[in-house]
């Protein structure tokens, strides 16, 4: 099948967005089972390798059904990037294109699917000597402290991050150390790259709020029932790995880091990864709210009849 014609002549692709556990990969398998697409995903944390349970990997039988690319092949110890996914993504869109199919990203990485869309401004690498030292200062102050400090120096990214996300406060920091300008500055002055696709944005949102936080709670309970800890506890036990590695800092993994290392107890640490994990979800939400082009479908009892006949036209058209 060629997915181009004369008046567009991009190929297309699909992406399925929502916040966690928001059922984005029941619909990416139920969509696959009608249309001529195969799945990518769009998760900073499924990439990695025996973190299975505690991200909520596709179950094998789900894989089987329908394979997945861009997850699992990755070693926590090592970081995986926007700027990575974005090339990574695009080689298997065109493999997935060359195919005569038609590319689904499937996730909860917001980042990911806007490096996609939008391309990446060229900033500076890291540097482990100033990501070190904000980690230091967190530690003896607090992350809302370095919220605020972003706030004095970069009000329209501190405005955008939630201080409870310290992975990009610390990159919002670093770079402003780097540079000696804001962040939000140099991504506005900077050459962005266009998507080589025609994009069909579908968005999984709960109407109610507290269906899904019961969703994070029940399948985080899940998690524990089927061995999350004992998962954590191989990591744990490597000896290379620590908690400023993003792997690490996955929702779910660094409370039940925490855990392991005596710093608090069961208890909490179930509440704090089910706390986090709402969190995320509404990060993930306001994120989507200033998406553009969304086809929206209410979590809880979206119609995949009406989801198939909107995608189908657009895939015709």
């Amino acid at each position: 099948m060629d997915n181009k014609n004369p008046e567009h002549p991009l190929p297309k692709a699909i992406c399925v967005m929502g916040p966690t556990a928001s059922g984005k990969t029941g619909l990416a398998i139920a969509l696959r089972e009608h249309l001529p697409v195969e799945l990518i995903s769009v998760d900073s944390a499924l990439v990695y390798k025996d973190m299975t349970i505690g991200t909520a990997k596709p179950s094998p039988e789900e894989l089987r059904q329908a394979p997945h690319r861009l997850i699992d092949f990755l070693d926590p110890a090592q970081s995986y990037s926007a700027a990575t996914f974005r090339k990574d993504a695009l080689e298997e869109m065109a493999d997935i294109t060359a195919q005569g199919r038609i590319p689904l990203l499937v996730g909860g990485t917001m980042l990911y699917f806007r490096a996609l869309e939008q391309g990446l401004s060229h900033l500076p690498s890291a540097s482990p000597e100033i990501r070190a030292r904000l980690d230091e200062e967190a530690a003896q102050s607090s992350w809302e402290a370095l919220h605020q400090r972003l706030a004095s120096i970069d009000p329209e990214a501190a405005a955008r991050i939630h201080p409870n996300d310290p992975q990009r406060l610390q990159r919002a920091l670093e770079i402003y150390e780097l540079t000696g300008q804001p962040m939000s500055v140099l991504q506005k002055a900077a050459r962005y790259d266009a998507c080589p696709y025609q994009l069909h944005k579908i968005a999984l949102l709960p109407e109610d709020r507290s269906w899904l936080h019961q969703r994070i709670e029940q399948r985080f309970d899940l998690m524990l029932d089927q061995a999350f800890i004992d998962e954590v506890k191989k990591l744990y036990q490597r000896g290379d790995l620590t908690t400023d590695m993003p792997a690490v800092r996955a929702v779910g993994y660094r409370q039940v880091w925490e855990y392991l290392a005596g710093k608090i107890d069961y208890n909490m640490m179930r509440n704090r990864a089910i706390v986090a994990t709402r969190q995320l979800a509404k990060r993930q939400m306001t994120w989507l709210r200033s998406e553009q082009g969304l086809n929206q479908y209410h979590a809880e009892n979206y119609n995949l009849s009406s989801v198939l006949e909107t995608t189908s036209t657009f895939i015709s058209g």
